[in-house]
């Protein structure tokens, strides 16, 4: 029998923090106890906070690490492990891995090493290697040619559990404004006037052909393999309509203040980014997820692009004016992102439960995190 003791701990329960003792037997919270515990082989965690490994549903942190510069390609064992180094680092003790099928830049590797990253991260998962749980995400780019045909290739991915659709195109959702949109990706991609006029018209020439046919197929055949769906920048209600009624279960990062409000009236999880609550706003300008905070309707949150953030974030949201208790600010890292893909058995301190836990000091109101455990292994 593997137990471990960790006592003088504030516990973020569901609905209130309180101090007592945690016990973790065979890789599961057994007990919890509000009276500290007097033996010496307990760990003694001197007031520090204990929650639950938090549960990213949206990183593309994974391709930082198989494609370090353009055009480089790290071997892919590596490359997965030490993105698995850095989510146990980060407090992040389940990851859904977004991997993109189709991509807006042509000369993008992401096509080529869609596989190679799949095969590397379902590999150190089922060897034992991994210091995480792993999962995948993939993100459908439904303006791309290519799209349907290569999420056919991944549906029966072992570790696949959420499928989220997309569409770049210029003129709406992300990118309302033709302005931005021309600024954003001619400054990306280093393009002159006259070839970034031919980029914007191949990009609405696909939308206009792929986006609705891919959109509606890819969610039927994802509902029938029984995988969580995600919407992903939805601006309008009749985005979300849409939405609904192709079953998504979350709206990734809603740009508008309408849509994230209707999207979580319908019972879809809104997912906002931690790193826009770390800034205080949107780098591209949408709403602030501080503001949906205000509003109550902020139900999860992703580190996306920055791993560090979302442990960040959680405290972050407990603090600022109208923010979240920090148990809800907790859950919405935990607890709501596991539910809203049928992971119930972890996100939370409860018995019997997997001891998925991160012991967590604050200094200056910034939290520090000590340990991480990830079904009652050490990982961090």
């Amino acid at each position: 029998m593997n137990e471990q003791i960790l006592t003088r701990a504030r516990l973020v329960l569901d609905d209130e923090v309180v101090w007592g003792t945690l016990v973790i037997r065979n890789g599961r919270i057994r007990e919890i106890d509000l009276a500290p515990c007097r033996l010496s082989t307990a760990i003694d965690c001197e007031g520090d906070y204990l929650l639950p490994g938090l549960v990213e549903l949206h990183t593309d942190n994974a391709e930082k690490y198989f494609q370090p510069r353009p055009k480089v390609a790290w071997p892919r064992r590596q490359a997965a492990l030490a993105h698995d180094s850095q989510m146990a680092a980060s407090g992040i003790t389940t990851v859904f891995d977004a991997l993109s099928i189709g991509d807006v830049d042509e000369q993008s590797m992401r096509h080529d090493s869609l596989k190679a990253m799949h095969d590397a991260i379902v590999g150190i998962q089922q060897e034992g290697l991994a210091r995480v749980d792993h999962r995948i995400h993939l993100r459908c780019e439904v303006s791309h040619p290519d799209t349907l045909s290569n999420f056919r290739a991944l549906a029966d991915s072992p570790l696949l559990g959420l499928v989220s659709l997309m569409d770049h195109a210029p003129g709406q959702r992300q990118f309302v404004s033709l302005e931005a949109y021309r600024a954003y990706y001619q400054g990306k991609y280093e393009l002159s006037d006259a070839d970034m006029e031919i980029y914007l018209e191949r990009q609405l020439a696909n939308s206009a052909r792929y986006s609705n046919t891919y959109r509606r197929t890819i969610s039927a055949e994802a509902r029938t393999l029984g995988l969580a769906l995600a919407s992903h920048d939805d601006a309008t209600l009749e985005h979300v309509a849409e939405s609904h009624e192709y079953g998504m279960r979350i709206a990734e990062f809603p740009t508008t203040r309408e849509a994230a409000e209707a999207s979580h009236r319908n019972g879809m999880a809104v997912m906002m980014g931690a790193p826009n609550v770390v800034r205080g706003g949107s780098h591209s300008g949408n709403i602030a997820a501080t503001e949906m905070i205000g509003l109550g309707v902020l139900d999860i949150l992703s580190s996306d692009y920055y791993p560090a953030a979302l442990l960040d974030a959680v405290f972050k949201s407990a603090q600022i004016e109208q923010g979240y208790s920090l148990p809800r600010a907790v859950a919405s890292a935990a607890r709501q992102p596991a539910q809203a893909v049928g992971l119930t058995d972890r996100g939370r301190l409860a018995q019997g439960l997997r001891a998925d836990l991160l012991r967590v000091q604050t200094v200056d109101d910034h939290p520090i995190l000590k340990r991480a455990w990830c079904a009652g292994r050490q990982v961090h």
